[in-house]
């Protein structure tokens, strides 16, 4: 499935099997998840993608062929594609342990065609080895649902008491990982969405409720997974001093302006940006331990384009997923 246009929906395509270059990998996909940020391409709202463009960054997939120098996988192996896909190794934020914030990084789904699609192309030093124990689809959201909320939640540093604002695929996985490190983890939806607060509860959440009416006490810290800027302040207003907002999207709505009062106090707001191979790693040997569970709605890869409106519309509760 392949976008052309932003803002018009994929289209199928029949493309050349790909052919793997130096340290490269081909790999013939299983299951991509479909995450929020595929919807930000199709929509238009991030800047520059590669077009035409293949989606899809959740990648299950079992190698079937090896490039030049390839040697960490053997064909056959089932192995995750992520949405980091390459960076420079040279520049300051690589040789500082940083490379999710390389000038110079390309994401698969973004500037290189991702997972929605029977064969994917990848540098062979970005791919995961995936814990066993994981059918396809509830391995597929584990690779950025799981992996970006992870590196959010470890954000939040010790909090106790942490906030989840938006409870789609990341939260629902990071709610429970939030449940075996201890904290007190308190759901916020949409108002009157009693579906997802209940949802939210069943993974171990111990209180959820309406953004509007707000926590039942101060916060320690919070992660927004939702897009939506007013989120922001009204993240900030149920902080404890010290506490820490943390935007977990690649994208967001523009957050408006609130007074300094709520922020005062040495509260703080950052935001998380792609992520670590390390982060890939220490999340995906955490998540059997949990044990994490996915929750996944899934489609046939010609259903993409239903996935991403449903997505859009909050109509499934976790995560979709393509099968091929």
């Amino acid at each position: 499935m392949q976008l052309d246009t932003p803002g018009r929906p994929l289209r199928e395509a029949r493309l050349e099997d790909p052919t793997p270059g130096p340290g490269e990998i081909v790999a013939r996909v299983r299951a991509c998840g479909v995450c929020r940020t595929d919807l930000h391409l199709v929509d238009g709202e991030l800047p520059d993608p590669k077009l035409p463009l293949t989606p899809g960054h959740q990648i299950v997939a079992d190698v079937v062929e090896l490039g030049d120098g390839a040697g960490r996988f053997n064909r056959g192996d089932r192995i995750g594609v992520p949405w980091l896909g390459w960076t420079d190794g040279t520049c300051r934020y690589c040789r500082t342990g940083r490379e999710n914030l390389c000038d110079r990084a390309r994401f698969t789904g973004y500037q290189l065609d991702g997972g929605y699609a029977e064969l994917v192309r990848a540098d062979e030093r970005y791919c995961l080895a995936l814990p066993e124990g994981y059918p396809d689809l509830q391995a597929a959201p584990l690779l950025c649902a799981g992996l970006i909320g992870y590196r959010a939640l470890r954000m939040t540093a010790d909090a106790e008491r942490l906030g989840l604002y938006g409870f789609g695929a990341s939260a629902h996985i990071i709610c429970q990982v939030a449940r075996h490190q201890g904290r007190r983890v308190f759901a916020l939806t949409r108002p009157g969405d009693a579906e997802t607060q209940a949802f939210a509860r069943e993974l171990g959440a111990e209180w959820a409720g309406d953004v509007p009416t707000g926590p039942p006490e101060e916060l320690d810290a919070a992660i927004i997974f939702a897009p939506v800027g007013e989120l922001v302040p009204a993240a900030l207003r149920a902080m404890a001093k010290g506490g820490s907002v943390v935007c977990a999207g690649i994208h967001m709505s523009d957050i408006p302006a609130f007074p300094y009062e709520i922020l005062w106090g040495e509260r703080s707001v950052r935001s998380v940006a792609n992520l670590t191979r390390a982060d890939g790693e220490e999340f995906l040997s955490i998540a059997p331990q949990v044990p994490v569970r996915t929750e996944v709605t899934e489609y046939p890869l010609t259903g993409a384009n239903d996935a991403l409106d449903e997505l859009r519309n909050g109509r499934f509760r976790g995560a979709a997923v393509l099968v091929i």
